[in-house]
């Protein structure tokens, strides 16, 4: 995945003319009135769980807990899964509608088309583990004999980058879309070669981290055992080792944020002078990238000042160390399709040490995981077929035009912009491209080679099938109808090179979108999840890339130095919170997403208000409509999860925990303040000069 494309679990605007929408089916107020025929919102009399509050708690004080504190006191995290809460139920609901397809398919499998086929025999493939236990190791025998036969440095490297091994390596090569001409395809190449989430976990003395290292070294030394490796031992540890040094030279998380950091276009010769001690012909040849012309010959490497030091790490490194470190991450990486006691260790470190899951996820379920990996729009396209319907989509595009006509009013009157800075803002704006529910065109699989009885094959003929599609067009014009997510994940993203947000059809549900709730709750729902995506084209990041995608400065020097200042209150506002004691969130890491946050919902919020054409709401069960807004805003962010997992995301996801996103945001909301009469008294009290305004 293109590393600054956003993907984001949940964001969100509302307009103006969303009023269009809710013509076109019974507003909640007159649903609560007029009979048991009526459709009903999922979620409560008028969208909203008030059954989940927790009243004794004052709103300016935990806003989160106050709107979900009850749900999250009672809320069971099931115990094949690390948590539960909104994204994760319309996750499972994504899930068994799959899971319904494919049951249907089997029920006809005698009277498939070839799509149809195709996919019935990637899930069996998966599912069937009596043929995988049968199989044994002898599936895999050739591959950790090639890695067995490694010889040289030259050999290692031309192993990292052979497609389909999927043995591990140091550094991390893919196709995407070039920043600087994003009419153009561009070889990436950053860096890579760690077992465990993050460098912090090879580094950092935190209780949980350091079990979890002690916990992995274990893992190693497993893994080698069942693989009937000798000396597993002694050769996790080396394995170990070498990883910790990989980490010491690995730039942290919140500087690879940094899009003008990241992007280093080198031509080969370059790259091979920058970092003599790594065969980059060796390793580029391996995968397959060729150069039509001499002027094409040039990559585009991220963590610049990291690549000297990992080549000489990679030549200081012993061949045999290698070695066992590419038989440990084949054997890891492919635990799924190996005998049970492979998948088994695998879940017992990365489920249940690293994500505190107790149980393994049943395999038919991973299976439809899988199959979103592997051929998700294929997938996609028959989900579609039957839970989201072309009037649906339309409502969703009237929707997101009317929010980015709101985003557009903000922006011509934010106080802080320069006439110039903002003209070009609203030129990124207009320049837009909205994709909903599906792709236009949906991607062909055909020459991918499904066996049955083969998923070994299958997953190895599955990432070459990938490779080779983006190789193919590596010198060909970039398709922009393209899609990073497929139909039935529950997500949403905005690309900068492309200047695009996207919102697949799963998401477009309750508690995001219910077209029978009341207004303020979808507008605090999917009209926030709408204007966070926006918001992405003017965060830290995103607002480097001008309305056509291209990497290059657009602002005034003293409208950059405005919004930075504003933004940079964000980042000491959230280095504050703590969801784990001893641990605090990275207010640089998380600041795209939570610039994103507030400016999704204060934008949101303008659009209900303007909704209303200056009248008041209804009075729904005591609360106003500005009061339900923020409800439904926070009621998008139930989530509970194990401290396994709270750990892990502070020190990997650049997003704030759930709590934070929902308390982070609100108190830098002049509008939440009136709504919940929230004083200085309050514990999430901010003086207005301390509030950040952005739009």
């Amino acid at each position: 995945m293109k590393k600054f494309m956003v993907m984001v679990l949940c964001i969100g605007l509302a307009s103006v003319a969303q009023q269009k929408l809710y013509a076109q089916a019974p507003q909640q107020s007159k649903a609560r009135n007029t009979g048991d025929n009526m459709r009903k919102p999922l979620l409560g009399g008028w969208g909203f769980d008030l059954g989940g509050m927790d009243q004794s708690v004052q709103p300016g004080d935990d806003f989160f807990r106050y709107a979900n504190g009850k749900w999250y006191d009672q809320a069971v995290i099931a115990p094949d899964r690390t948590g539960t809460g909104s994204f994760i139920d319309l996750d499972i609901q994504s899930e068994q509608q799959v899971q319904a397809i494919l049951k249907e398919l089997d029920a006809r499998q005698n009277q498939l088309n070839p799509d149809e086929a195709q996919i019935r025999n990637l899930y069996r493939s998966y599912v069937d583990v009596a043929q995988l236990e049968s199989l044994g190791l002898q599936p895999i025998q050739a591959d950790l004999k090639s890695i067995a036969d490694l010889k040289s440095l030259d050999d290692v490297a031309r192993c990292f980058g052979m497609v389909g091994m999927d043995a591990g390596s140091l550094f991390n090569m893919y196709i995407g879309i070039n920043d600087k001409n994003p009419e153009a395809y561009a070889v990436f190449i950053a860096q890579s070669g760690l077992g465990l989430p993050d460098r912090d976990y090879y580094l950092i003395d935190e209780k949980g981290i350091v079990a979890a290292r002690e916990a992995y070294q274990k893992y190693i030394a497993q893994v080698l055992e069942l693989g009937e490796i000798a000396e597993a031992i002694s050769k996790a540890e080396a394995i170990f080792k070498l990883e910790t040094e990989i980490a010491k030279i690995h730039w942290a998380r919140a500087e690879r944020r940094d899009a003008d950091k990241m992007y280093n276009p080198l031509a080969v010769a370059d790259l091979q002078k920058l970092a003599p001690e790594f065969p980059w012909a060796t390793y580029l040849a391996s995968s397959g990238i060729t150069f039509q012309e001499p002027k094409d010959q040039q990559i585009i490497i991220g963590e610049k000042s990291a690549f000297p030091q990992l080549a000489k790490l990679f030549s200081t490194t012993p061949v045999e160390v290698w070695r066992d470190y590419l038989t440990f991450h084949y054997l890891s990486n492919h635990a799924a399709y190996l005998p049970q006691r492979f998948d088994d260790a695998n879940f017992a470190f990365y489920g249940k040490v690293l994500g505190g899951q107790n149980e393994q996820l049943a395999r038919e379920k991973r299976g439809v995981r899988f199959l979103s990996g592997m051929i998700g729009e294929g997938v996609g396209k028959l989900y579609v077929e039957r839970h989201f319907s072309p009037e649906a989509k339309t409502k969703a595009q009237e929707l997101v035009s009317n929010l980015l006509k709101v985003y557009h009013q903000r922006i011509e009157t934010a106080d802080w912009m320069s006439a110039e800075t903002r003209q070009k803002a609203l030129d990124k704006l207009g320049h837009f491209t909205v994709k909903i529910g599906y792709p236009d065109q949906w991607r062909d699989y055909s020459i991918f080679e499904v066996v049955a009885d083969d998923l070994l094959g299958n997953a190895a003929r599955g990432e070459q099938f990938e490779w080779h599609r983006r190789l193919a067009r590596l010198h060909s014009p970039v398709d922009r109808s393209e899609w990073g997510m497929s139909p039935q994940t529950v997500n949403a993203y905005y690309e900068p090179t492309l200047n695009e947000i996207v919102f697949p059809a799963a998401i477009l549900q309750p508690p995001f979108f219910d077209p029978y709730a009341d207004d303020a709750v979808n507008y605090g729902g999917i009209g926030a999840v709408i204007g966070h995506e926006i918001s992405h084209g003017f965060d830290d990041q995103g607002s480097k890339y001008n309305a056509q995608g291209v990497l290059a400065n657009w602002w005034t020097p003293d409208d950059r130095k405005n919004f930075d200042q504003r933004t940079n209150g964000l980042v000491e506002q959230y280095s504050t919170y703590s969801p784990l004691e001893g641990m605090y969130v990275n207010g640089q890491l998380t600041l795209g997403e939570n610039i994103a946050d507030l400016a999704g919902v204060t934008v949101a919020f303008a659009a209900y208000q303007l909704s209303r054409q200056s009248q008041p709401a209804v009075v729904l069960d005591g609360f106003t409509g500005e009061q339900r807004f923020f409800l439904g805003f926070a009621q998008v962010w139930r989530y509970k999860v194990h401290d396994e997992v709270k750990r892990q995301r502070v020190l990997t996801d650049p997003h704030s925990p759930p709590q934070f996103r929902v308390n982070g945001s609100i108190r830098n909301v002049d509008g939440w303040y009136e709504a919940m009469k929230v004083n200085n008294d309050n514990k999430l009290y901010l003086t207005p000069d301390n509030r950040v305004k952005l739009w």
